[in-house]
């Protein structure tokens, strides 16, 4: 097998195990081929690649321009802001465009879930799901399975404790779908407000106490307040979320457990995460970062094959 079953990754649910771990064994040789003096390979060289970016993003946008760079695939950015889309044109129009110049992959993120598979229907080219809305944000979760597998040697039997805003989090639904095919056990933590209403229908523990969460987990994923996207007030402040939901050293010390600590950015220091934290040696948030690029290699690598 030297291809992934679908035409683009659009969502962790279009893939099947064995296509997860051909992702995984592929970044496993493209993290060597990053760590050595000289960091291209000509794999994706008659490629051209779209990123097509319709929200505001620092890691995945660069994640994504360095994996197709090193991959020596020619690169579009395309940011909306400045764009003829705040003239009115629409995404498909815009997208065509883009397309008519010879583009073969778009890499694209927009605000509205469902517009990476609407766009997959509209255009010939391939799609890769860069985060629509808060539904899915499936490179993001790959890169935290994979350095999960990374730090423990397999996902499968392990705990893994999803904490923070999982009612706006696309982070949170594709690790949930991920985890479960790779064989892990998932909880998620969060106030009442913040946790969707179809959550228990995906399997999963539901707390809404982050000390059992802590407890009961050997690594945890802890998500930010995404304020961005709330249209309401979901609780008191933040210092009342901070207070009861925030992840602090003395509260790890209290739990007494060698968690692993994982964090998709950007982190809201002093409110989900605390720096002794989030720098200390249990965490591993820049190794997601390190991870992000060859996991992202791989996965444009087996679609454009």
């Amino acid at each position: 097998m030297s291809a992934i079953s679908t035409k683009h990754l659009i969502s962790i649910k279009d893939l099947s195990s064995e296509d997860i771990e051909l992702i995984f064994s592929t970044a496993d040789n493209f993290k060597e081929v990053i760590n050595r003096p000289i960091k291209k390979v000509p794999s994706l060289r008659d490629i051209t690649v779209a990123n097509v970016f319709f929200e505001n993003s620092t890691r995945t946008r660069l994640s994504f321009e360095l994996a197709e760079k090193r991959l020596s695939a020619d690169v579009v950015n395309f940011s909306a802001s400045g764009s003829s889309v705040s003239k009115g044109e629409t995404l498909v129009d815009t997208v065509k465009n883009i397309l008519a110049m010879k583009v073969d992959m778009v890499v694209m993120r927009h605000s509205s879930a469902g517009a990476c598979e609407f766009l997959a229907r509209n255009i010939d080219a391939k799609v890769i799901n860069a985060g629509d809305g808060a539904h899915e944000h499936p490179t993001q979760a790959l890169l935290d399975a994979y350095s999960i597998r990374e730090k423990y040697g397999n996902v499968a039997g392990l705990k893994v404790a999803i904490i923070g805003d999982i009612l706006h989090s696309r982070v949170a639904l594709s690790n949930i779908f991920c985890l479960h095919k790779l064989g892990a056990e998932v909880m998620v933590c969060g106030p009442t407000t913040l946790m969707p209403k179809y959550i228990s229908s995906l399997g999963v523990k539901v707390s809404h106490n982050v000390r059992e969460a802590l407890e009961w987990c050997n690594v945890a994923n802890i998500l930010r307040i995404q304020l961005e996207r709330q249209q309401t007030r979901y609780f008191p402040s933040l210092r009342e979320y901070t207070l009861h939901f925030g992840v602090n050293k003395a509260l790890l010390e209290e739990v007494g457990r060698d968690i692993t600590i994982m964090h998709p950015g950007p982190i809201n220091r002093g409110v989900e995460l605390d720096s002794d934290v989030a720098d200390s040696g249990q965490s591993i948030i820049l190794n997601q970062v390190e991870n992000g690029v060859a996991v992202r290699m791989a996965a444009l690598y087996l679609l454009a094959n």
